[in-house]
């Protein structure tokens, strides 16, 4: 069976998608059968694995409202054994539209069960807030990994997080676990970059992962081109971070 694993952080401009994107990308190149769902209205990672979002003509949206399967609306992407669940731009209605659904928190659970078994890993690209896609992403997941930029508001949107997963564990997924922070848009010129890892560390012992990934251009540029960095620029410090980390990912399996 696949370990699901949601990518999530309440404050966005983290890295969130960023991390979905080369994650998935990294674990399918290393040979791991993987599948990256897309329930974010923004699309992003749909469109960082070079599918056109405003093309889709099935996305998680029509999924999610029990109006396609999880099996039609898959596409097999350009990226070595990486396959996607699509957002569209309809997914901006879901919230509403969810919101008097029976068993509205486990839906995305239900819809993708078919699929568990054929993948090794499922990453999952949720909004930036707590509404009922991000609580439907927590409770569909094993684990939970966070991006965390280094910066002082990103400590007091942790503990926020934290609570947060607390209470979907409680409440909706008591195997939801946390399987790692990352460090995302690091600079080890700035002092308070170390202070803040310090401190995570110190809260959250053995759960920062060692790998940090920097600020870098190239992260910037790989979604126009709809690629994931570690195609668009193989050799750039961005690409080696993330192949980094997921081989620290992966260890820790």
């Amino acid at each position: 069976m696949g370990k699901i694993v949601t990518v999530f952080n309440q404050k966005g401009g983290v890295g969130k998608t960023t991390t979905c994107v080369n994650l998935a990308a990294a674990l399918g190149h290393k040979g791991k059968k993987t599948l990256l769902i897309d329930v974010d209205p923004q699309g992003n990672s749909t469109s960082g694995v070079g599918i056109n979002k405003s093309e889709v003509e099935y996305s998680t949206y029509d999924m999610l409202l029990g109006e396609a399967t999880a099996r039609e609306i898959l596409i097999e992407t350009e990226f070595k054994n990486l396959s996607l669940l699509p957002a569209s731009l309809d997914l901006a209605g879901a919230e509403l539209e969810l919101a008097q659904a029976e068993g509205r928190n486990r839906i995305l659970k239900k819809a993708i069960a078919t699929l568990v078994m054929e993948y090794d890993y499922i990453i999952i690209d949720c909004p930036p807030s707590l509404g009922i896609l991000s609580i439907n992403a927590l409770v569909a997941a094993d684990t939970l990994i966070v991006p965390l930029q280094c910066e002082y508001y990103a400590l007091e949107g942790l503990s926020q997080l934290v609570n947060t997963v607390r209470s979907v564990k409680r409440e909706y997924n008591n195997n939801l676990e946390l399987e790692g922070i990352l460090f995302t848009m690091y600079d080890s010129r700035l002092k308070l970059t170390q202070q803040v890892v310090d401190e995570v560390n110190k809260y959250f012992p053995n759960k920062a992962y060692k790998t940090m990934i920097p600020r870098s251009v190239k992260i910037a540029e790989a979604p126009s081109y709809g690629e994931p960095v570690i195609y668009y620029e193989k050799y750039s410090k961005a690409s080696f971070a993330y192949k980094k980390f997921t081989d620290e990912f992966l260890k820790k399996q």
